[in-house]
């Protein structure tokens, strides 16, 4: 009971730091491109992550033969998953942005079936068509223009790849502490990111204090301290409950875009965000449906 609540504490952080991240990446690429903000976070949450760890008296070292997956992780968690999502945010609402992103626990459910071989009942495919079904009505009434599109595809890119840092960090946290699976990670995924940002020197610019305070704090709280809960959520709960916080984030997303940014959503966005989130829930909630749909209930845990 003790570990379930600290885990359900960790997620709901998390859920409240990334679920505001999606604000700050908005103003801030007004000013930075996306690739440059990318590197911008990750030198600081790879300059703070190592006191973090001297504080928690945990010791960076790790295997050579684990750096390999740790670099993957780098890869696919820091460096390509930012890519989309800056480039998505760059071209799309935050709120819009935030309720794409909340299709990831359905994708990571699914990967536990194709790669863990995990027993999924009806309950999870029905909640995939209803979140797939989601995120086509969110994308429906923007995506006229080819600069929507395009952001719509960055977001999934993003989606794909944070399921696949999921499956791969798995693997290596069972065996290092979360703030050093963190700091390779945001390493290896920050040199990834620096030939990105050096094709975009032509738009570098001294930027405002207040592009350079949400730099900050997405250095500091949504990498540094956000790798670090999501970690820690993911060794106490796994990759397909942990997720199920992610649900929150375009919630937390929507609400403070609405009464900070002032961004508003149609009326057929807000149904398709609804069923997304209706969808994941039902993918990823661990209840049983037996009555309803006659099924064992090992056939629906996850």
């Amino acid at each position: 009971m003790q570990k379930d609540r600290l885990a359900s504490l960790f997620g709901l952080t998390l859920s409240i730091i990334w679920g505001l991240s999606f604000l700050s990446i908005k103003v801030a690429v007004v000013e930075i491109p996306p690739m440059t903000m990318a590197v911008a976070r990750f030198v600081i949450a790879c300059a703070v992550l190592p006191f973090i760890a001297l504080l928690a008296k945990e010791k960076l070292r790790v295997a050579a033969s684990d750096l390999p997956a740790l670099a993957a992780g780098g890869f696919t968690g820091v460096t390509l998953y930012f890519f989309g999502e800056n480039h998505g945010i760059a071209l799309l609402s935050a709120s819009e942005a935030s309720l794409v992103i909340s299709f990831i626990p359905v994708l990571a459910v699914l990967a536990e079936r194709i790669f863990q071989g995990a027993r999924l009942g009806l309950r999870v495919y029905l909640g995939a068509a209803l979140s797939t079904a989601g995120v086509i009505l969110i994308a429906a009434r923007s995506a006229g223009t080819t600069s929507s599109r395009m952001g719509y595809l960055f977001m999934l890119t993003s989606c794909a790849a944070w399921v696949v840092y999921g499956q791969v960090t798995r693997k290596v946290a069972a065996r290092y502490g979360m703030i050093t699976v963190s700091f390779w990670q945001c390493l290896f995924g920050l040199i990834g990111c620096i030939p990105f940002a050096l094709t975009e020197s032509a738009h570098w610019r001294v930027p405002s204090g207040a592009a350079v305070l949400n730099i900050f704090y997405l250095g500091l709280f949504c990498s540094a301290a956000g790798y670090w809960l999501y970690i820690s959520t993911l060794k106490l709960m796994g990759s397909g409950r942990a997720s199920i916080y992610i649900n929150l984030i375009p919630v937390i997303s929507v609400a403070a875009s609405y009464l900070l940014l002032g961004e508003r959503l149609a009326t057929l966005q807000l149904l398709g965000g609804g069923i997304v989130v209706a969808g994941v829930f039902l993918a990823t909630f661990p209840f049983r449906l037996e009555m309803l749909f006659g099924e064992p209930a090992e056939d629906l845990s996850i």
